[in-house]
């Protein structure tokens, strides 16, 4: 590993738009909205950002608007400062994340936006689906009739093949997700659900139901980082990056070593680990990338909280309820609080960031939270990344 110098970054303020269908929002009122949140809790001005980071994963499919990074600086008042659009389909967030913590940890910047948009709902589904399934290999994969919900069924099958798991317990899954973002304000879907409901659901792609599957939604979510020795110049509540690290695996599931292990995830909590100095034992929260129920098991496995084929047990036993030994996607997750993929990776900062300092809701808030980790996921696992806070 290569040492090098750098400085303590934090994060100085976190700001979400709700996630839902927004009929009366385009993807410019949607940045908007997150933006002049963040910075005015920062109490800084528009004339203090040097550098904006926007994750979007397409918006020219989407609403037909492609150079997104000068778009949103033009409509924050931002310029003339540089901003970039970048995309890592539904990583791009955590990425626009990892970019901009290394702009400040280098020294370049001081001040950094970093945001995640996207607008979904204003295309027919189909053409929705036909957008996302550019994040697979869409020579091998989508041409061929490919779809995510049957790629993570695919993962899903031969993970109960090996490892025993029961459908119940992915409907368990999907119930505790739901029963969090029943508490959370900015949620897509703020309604609990049964075990019967999420068991007998509607099938999508076998054995994966209705409510094993996120939604598509809008939404945006932008987060401001400082270097840690000024960061109380802004907030009382700074929350330290320990760490931010970024991994790749390969496009199409076909080649991958396992089916059942997100490598690209395994690789990137690694690093993210011995980068930050913190052990497994010290994280109180994870937000982990649960497009489907199925990926929130093997997230567990894969970021070394659980060994492999054992991470369901942790689901089935209630164990990653607030409350539980491990809390995961306290918000409710991409299944219950919504996906709009280009902000999500932003978006699950920003429920750590509010979570260390105490901020959200009654019902949903893990006591003396320190430590939290964000997992992010590209595709069906091409693209990871990893970042651990802690409160300062």
């Amino acid at each position: 590993m290569k040492l090098y110098k750098k400085r303590d970054v934090a994060i100085i303020s976190a700001a979400a738009t709700k996630c839902g269908e927004h009929w009366d929002k385009g993807l410019k009122d949607l940045a908007w909205e997150a933006g002049v949140k963040a910075v005015e809790e920062a109490g800084i001005s528009g004339k203090d950002i040097e550098y904006l980071v926007v994750g979007n994963m397409s918006g020219g499919m989407f609403v037909g608007q492609e150079h997104i990074g000068a778009l949103v600086a033009d409509f924050l008042g931002l310029n003339p400062i540089p901003s970039l659009r970048v995309e890592g389909a539904c990583a791009s967030g955590g990425i626009a994340f990892f970019q901009g913590y290394m702009a400040v940890a280098s020294g370049l910047y001081d001040i950094v936006a970093v945001g995640g948009v996207e607008k979904m709902t204003d295309v027919e589904q189909e053409h929705a689906t036909t957008a996302l399934s550019g994040a697979m290999d869409f020579e091998w994969e989508a041409y061929f009739g490919a779809t995510f919900p049957g790629i993570y069924a695919l993962m899903a099958r031969r993970y109960m093949h090996e490892y025993g798991l029961k459908k119940e317990t992915l409907a368990k899954v999907a119930v505790k997700n739901h029963y969090h973002g029943s508490m959370n304000f900015l949620a897509h879907f703020r309604n609990r659900i049964s075990l019967d409901e999420a068991l007998y659901a509607p099938m999508v792609a076998d054995p994966l139901g209705k409510y094993d599957c996120c939604p598509i939604s809008d939404g945006a979510a932008l987060v401001i980082l400082a270097p840690l020795e000024i960061a109380r110049k802004y907030t009382d509540t700074p929350i330290i990056v320990k760490s931010s690290a970024m991994a790749s695996d390969t496009l199409s599931l076909l080649k991958r070593r396992d089916i059942c292990t997100l490598d690209a995830t395994v690789h990137a909590a690694e690093k993210a680990f011995r980068l930050a100095h913190i052990e497994r034992s010290q994280v109180n929260l994870i937000e982990v990338h649960d497009c489907f129920t199925i990926a929130e098991i093997l997230a567990i496995e894969d970021l070394g909280f659980a060994k492999k084929g054992e991470g369901w047990k942790m689901c089935d036993e209630g164990q990653t309820y607030v409350g539980g030994n491990l809390p995961v996607n306290t918000d409710g997750g991409l299944k219950a609080s919504g996906h709009p993929v280009g902000a999500t990776g932003v978006k699950q900062i920003v429920e750590i960031v509010k979570q260390l300092r105490g901020e959200v809701e009654r019902g949903r808030q893990v006591n003396n939270a320190e430590v939290g980790l964000a997992h992010n996921v590209g595709g069906s696992g091409a693209t990871a990344v990893v970042t651990i806070l802690a409160r300062g």
